[in-house]
């Protein structure tokens, strides 16, 4: 099969590989009953050494970039309490974190959870976290620009491993609430 977007040599329908990926993001997969066929989710096999996007962009096409989302997970406190959710923002971009994602979340302060609680809580590697398989519970704050593009590479919840999703799909994952400006220009 050939892949909506990039040059990889091993793309195929994420329900047909479902062993590749971690728990959470198989089961989402394989219960998917948004309005975008879940065969439309393509896993692409991808070198685990170079997830990180800048290294990724530069070994398998710099215009992946403007395809490219990350998912981040941040930690909002208010009130001696600690929530998290989910962030995805065009890959060119950053998270709003003490903008948007603070006002999105009520929170009194907002930052990146630490490495540890993020894989343990996500059950994913860090640097492969998906929205796809999140807490439900959790809210899902996704830039609108990932919604509007017609495809997006987005990690598979593994350092080996992308998921090529239609970016409409984001906006029908549990807790997503998309949002104008969540993603602002990096630099």
């Amino acid at each position: 099969m050939r892949a909506p977007l990039g040059n990889f040599d091993d793309a195929r329908p994420a329900p047909d590989c479902l062993d590749l990926l971690t728990p959470p993001v198989a089961e989402a997969v394989r219960h998917w009953r948004g309005t975008v066929p879940a065969e439309q989710i393509v896993y692409v096999d991808t070198d685990p050494e170079i997830a990180d996007t800048a290294v990724f962009v530069e070994h398998y096409g710099p215009e992946l970039l403007d395809q490219s989302a990350n998912c981040v997970v941040v930690a909002g406190k208010r009130g001696g309490e600690t929530g998290l959710a989910a962030c995805v923002v065009l890959s060119r971009t950053r998270v709003d974190v003490n903008g948007a994602v603070r006002r999105q979340l009520g929170a009194r302060k907002a930052s990146f959870a630490p490495m540890d609680l993020a894989t343990g809580e996500t059950g994913m590697e860090y640097g492969g976290i998906t929205p796809i398989g999140l807490p439900a519970e959790w809210p899902l704050l996704v830039d609108a620009a990932v919604v509007d593009s017609p495809y997006v590479l987005i990690g598979s919840g593994r350092r080996r491993g992308k998921l090529i999703v239609p970016g409409k799909l984001f906006a029908e994952l549990p807790g997503a609430v998309v949002l104008d400006g969540l993603g602002v220009a990096a630099g």
